[in-house]
């Protein structure tokens, strides 16, 4: 019988030993739940609301929270997860540089100060040379980066996670509860919309 001995040999299921998912950088992972979609993340849930915007999400959970709802006991889940990512602006290498140099400024302001604690004469100059060498290193370190990129991604920008819809969900036995105080925040919405 042969069996994989090396962590480079292909793991597939029917081997012996086949039967054990292979051991990753964390060690060995437990297969999934008996169900196939992994462990159980806890009480079964109930959706009581969708909304399109975080905000009016949040305004739920404010909601149940100051009518002295166990608010631990519910999420808020985004769906239909957009991945948005808003260029701020144009990438040079002089800008790359002036980045660099206010990273590294802030680094040698931390070297500064912990060599000023222990520095019997003018510990004023020492950060100060701690600053402006890790401004200059950060600044050459900032256009060599920009530099060896060729003009690839002459851009910066900002990533974030967007949701299509947000679900407020509670767990079964207190969702009648929740239902109740939701259907009363809607009925004074709807009062004070009257007004």
């Amino acid at each position: 019988m042969t069996t994989p001995s090396s962590p480079t040999s292909a793991w597939r299921p029917g081997m012996p030993g086949g039967d054990t998912l292979p051991s990753g950088p964390a060690g060995r992972p437990a297969a999934p739940g008996g169900d196939g979609h992994g462990p159980e993340t806890g009480p079964p849930t109930v959706t009581i609301g969708s909304y399109p915007d975080y905000p009016s999400a949040q305004q739920v959970i404010d909601h149940l929270a100051d009518n002295r709802f166990p608010v631990e006991r519910t999420a808020i889940v985004g769906t239909n997860l957009t991945l948005v990512e808003t260029v701020l602006g144009r990438m040079t290498t002089g800008r790359a540089a002036l980045v660099g140099a206010g990273t590294g400024a802030w680094f040698g302001l931390f070297i500064g100060l912990l060599f000023g604690i222990f520095t019997v004469g003018n510990w004023v100059a020492v950060i100060l040379v701690g600053l402006v060498v890790g401004a200059l290193w950060g600044a050459v370190f900032g256009a060599v980066a920009h530099a060896m990129t060729g003009g690839k991604r002459d851009f910066t920008s900002a990533s974030s996670l967007r949701a299509g819809r947000y679900a407020v969900i509670v767990d079964v036995d207190v969702a009648d509860q929740a239902r109740q105080l939701l259907g009363r925040m809607q009925l004074t919405g709807r009062q004070a919309d009257a007004r």
